[in-house]
């Protein structure tokens, strides 16, 4: 079974939340309709502007946890060299 990592934000260069799923398009669902309260919920981080899918889940968390370490405008660069206008990716994910 495949996982992905991804980052949200509630705009751009604003709060960055980095997580990981094994449905990237059910746990963005749950992000956007605030379905469970924690840390993006609190800083209202629906925007999905990155993501990357892996082979298994194991290596998504580990890509997660790489993440978290990175400074943040390391993060900020591997957004926008992906995704330069910082576009809402979720209406995509079809």
């Amino acid at each position: 079974m495949g996982g992905y990592t991804y980052i949200i934000t509630n705009h751009k260069r604003g709060t960055l939340y980095i997580g990981v799923t094994a449905d990237l398009e059910r746990r963005i669902y749950e992000h956007r309709e605030a379905l469970t309260p924690g840390f993006a919920w609190k800083y209202g981080c629906t925007r999905l502007v990155w993501y990357e899918d892996h082979a298994d889940i194991v290596s998504a968390i580990q890509r997660e946890k790489s993440l978290k370490r990175w400074y943040r405008q390391w993060k900020i660069e591997l957004i926008e060299k992906a995704n330069p206008d910082w576009r809402d990716l979720y209406y995509e994910l079809w």
